[in-house]
């Protein structure tokens, strides 16, 4: 029920050290086969380069988790850059660090730094956002009480998502797992018992608020 990070929209970031080039690109993926179509879809486009290596973390309690070196020494790719994801909070994503070598090795220190910094910088270029555990609902209510609970809502700074104007109104929201309760009440007593309330099954949603 702990909430986690999502990547909204991926990003690309580039670091240089010693005139190797590493180029980070970030993608947000729902299964294993999307995330290895990304992987292939980057060696693809970069074929020409030294080493694209990658992580991924996948499910909301980031159940699934791979990596690889491609070829750099062991633990010095793979394994930094799965380290800054799950240092991130973030699941459900890819990462894949493309090296063009500029020459100069590194050294085992040098391409964990760079790993690392690379992963840093494609996240920074990302959009992340939280996905909350709560519930839909839906509440019906009639003309007197909507005003009532868009101020309710309003103070617990929870967004009224989709809203009906028929004979009687309609609002949808989106509610933490814990200020379920609390609110149905407040809901109830701000329309004297007037509001009818649907809750739905338990969910993960997207927190609309993020900026």
């Amino acid at each position: 029920m702990e909430p986690y990070k999502i990547i909204e929209y991926g990003g690309m970031g580039e670091i240089e050290e010693k005139k190797s080039r590493f180029i980070a690109h970030v993608a947000a993926v729902g299964t294993e086969e999307e995330a290895l179509a990304f992987i292939e879809s980057k060696k693809k486009e970069y074929w020409d380069a030294r080493h694209n290596c990658y992580a991924y973390i996948l499910g909301e309690q980031g159940q699934t988790m791979r990596f690889s070196d491609d070829g750099e020494p062991s633990g010095t790719a793979g394994k930094p850059i799965l380290e800054v994801l799950i240092n991130s909070g973030i699941r459900n994503l890819v990462v894949v660090v493309t090296r063009y070598f500029g020459g100069t090795l590194l050294g085992t220190g040098g391409l964990v730094r760079a790993y690392t910094q690379a992963t840093q910088a494609g996240l920074a270029a990302s959009k992340v956002c939280t996905m909350c555990y709560g519930y839909g609902i839906t509440v019906l209510t009639d003309y007197n009480g909507i005003g009532k609970l868009q101020y309710l809502l309003g103070q617990r700074n929870i967004p009224i998502e989709a809203s009906e104007y028929a004979e009687q109104v309609t609002i949808q929201i989106k509610v933490p797992y814990e200020e379920k309760d609390s609110l149905i009440h407040e809901m109830t007593e701000a329309t004297a018992g007037k509001a009818e309330v649907i809750v739905s099954e338990p969910i993960y949603y997207k927190k609309v608020t993020d900026t």
